[in-house]
């Protein structure tokens, strides 16, 4: 059987020796439900998204309290089309479901692209492959671990 995401994740940030906090809390299903049992604010949540342009899956990352700008992430990264992926598709991409996927694509073999505006964050908090257990890290730490592309993204 397959390490869980949450562990491979751990292992990740470790052999990095970047550090991060863990919070087990109740399961959380949306944005706002997991910033308010979090504590931190909206904006401070790394959403992560899996969307397909063109015929390639991509892991696009948002503050949590905007929305994903098809147009400016077209053109940011070079597809004639974009949508988002099915909730079937997500679970064969991550074998996760939407809303537990932590904002990093090489996990689950995708390009990463991260919004621009969430480097205005100085900590990001998210789910981590798990609807019960979040990861806070610094931008910084989070730059370091997964080498996203950064972009305009989000409105």
């Amino acid at each position: 059987m397959a390490e869980p995401v949450f562990t491979r994740l751990c292992h990740l940030l470790d052999s990095k020796q970047l550090t991060y906090e863990i919070l087990h809390h109740s399961p959380v299903f949306t944005s706002e439900e997991a910033a308010a049992i979090r504590g931190t604010t909206l904006a401070s949540g790394a959403k992560a998204l899996i969307c397909k342009v063109n015929e390639q899956f991509v892991l696009i990352v948002l503050p949590a309290d905007r929305k994903l700008a098809s147009k400016l992430a077209r053109k940011a990264i070079g597809g004639k089309s974009l949508r988002f992926a099915t909730k079937e598709e997500v679970l064969e991409k991550t074998s996760l479901t939407p809303g537990s996927i932590p904002p990093f694509g090489s996990l689950f073999g995708l390009p990463t692209w991260c919004d621009e505006q969430l480097a205005q964050q100085p900590q990001l908090n998210f789910n981590a492959g798990d609807h019960a257990i979040s990861l806070k890290l610094s931008y910084e730490t989070y730059l370091k671990a997964e080498l996203p592309r950064i972009a305009p993204l989000a409105e």
